[in-house]
């Protein structure tokens, strides 16, 4: 075969951006495709009046790995921003994650003692012995006021489904901090890239051959040994053309509007926890990067069952598609000349960090067998 390029990489997102970067760094010629109309995925972030806006949600980089944050540290500049959330609940508001500010809020207690004797004495009155669903060891986690506040309607809106349908290992833990810390992430290293997303992926993928608005299927029908090897992030049940089946995932659907005002909810990010309220969150974009613009932009999130012309988002990891996506595991590694990668090619949810982290590993040892 004497293939065009060494690689055809599917997918100008984070895990395609650092594969091209490594390869055309190793001396392979590489095409990346991608079916939308810009490059970096979910993590894109379009400019408006000044302001980065997170198209797909809110992407907070955050990571305790050293070498990852070196390397994404090669391709921009990051602020010091902390995701410090909050959540309204009816007319209350709590911060997040759950800590001493929320529970000095919920119980007006003041001490560490205190919060963990109020979440014991509720956990005890219930008795839930064996969690039979989510509901259950949500309760036997964090007690009844926790839950019914800050737990029960978020999470029903996320999944489409009463919590009393979810099954329990869904959450095996709800982290409680018993100190007055307001930072959602444990992790050493968080922040923003100064200038948004996008201009990080393009100085990942400068030097390489990029085609946009480009599908792979309708690409490898036109070509089929256009390159000798390939890089798929799109989902893997796609790729064999759903013959076991369709995996499940949920998406979500946003509302993006500008407004004539310079701050809207003072923080970036806004749960709201009650079922009643239709969206999960509003994401205010200029205060991840402490903008002090005269208009703000901010983007109502909803969450909503996945079908064919959605973009999925989040992997439905019960034991039902587990077994599935296992199947096609067994059908990918007999594809000899194609990589799966990223959270659809690999059917999970990845952390950006864990993202670039699972493309360096998987970049090295191709670029090691190849040498």
């Amino acid at each position: 075969m004497n293939a065009q390029y060494d690689y055809l990489i599917v997918g100008a997102g984070l895990y395609g951006a650092v594969f091209a970067h490594e390869l055309t760094k190793a001396g392979k010629r590489c095409l990346v495709i991608d079916r939308r109309d810009h490059i970096a995925g979910n993590i894109y972030t379009e400019n408006v009046h000044g302001i980065n806006v997170h198209k797909y949600g809110a992407h907070i980089f955050h990571t305790s790995d050293r070498e990852v944050w070196e390397y994404v540290g090669q391709f921009a500049e990051f602020n010091h921003y902390i995701n410090s959330p909050v959540a309204v609940y009816k007319d209350e508001l709590y911060n997040l994650p759950f800590n001493m500010n929320t529970f000095s809020k919920m119980w007006n207690v003041k001490t560490p003692a205190q919060a963990k004797a109020k979440i014991a004495q509720q956990v005890a009155e219930l008795g839930i012995t064996e969690p039979k669903n989510l509901e259950e060891q949500a309760l036997s986690l964090v007690g009844t006021d926790v839950y019914t506040k800050l737990v029960k309607g978020y999470t029903e809106k996320q999944w489409g489904r009463s919590c009393t349908e979810l099954p329990a290992f869904i959450i095996r833990r709800l982290p409680c901090r018993f100190t007055y810390d307001n930072n959602y992430f444990s992790d050493r290293w968080q922040g923003i890239p100064m200038g948004g997303y996008t201009q990080m992926v393009e100085k990942m993928l400068a030097g390489v051959e990029v085609r946009l608005g480009v599908d792979y299927f309708d690409l490898i029908r036109e070509k089929p040994e256009i390159a000798g090897r390939i890089v798929y992030t799109g989902c893997i049940d796609e790729f064999f053309g759903y013959r076991l089946g369709a995996l499940k995932y949920r998406s979500v659907r946003f509302e993006t509007e500008e407004l004539d005002e310079e701050n809207y909810q003072g923080n970036a990010v806004v749960n709201y926890t009650e079922r009643e309220v239709p969206y999960t969150r509003i994401i205010e974009h200029k205060h991840f990067e402490f903008g002090t613009q005269a208009t703000t932009v901010i983007s109502r999130e909803y969450s909503a069952e996945w079908k064919p012309g959605l973009e999925p988002y989040y992997p439905v990891n019960d034991e039902e598609n587990g077994a599935l996506y296992a199947r096609y595991q067994e059908l990918a590694r007999a594809q000899g000349n194609v990589i799966f990668g990223g959270r659809l090619g690999q059917y999970r949810y990845y952390d950006m960090d864990k993202v670039v982290k699972a493309a360096l590993v998987d970049v090295r040892a191709e670029i090691g067998a190849s040498a």
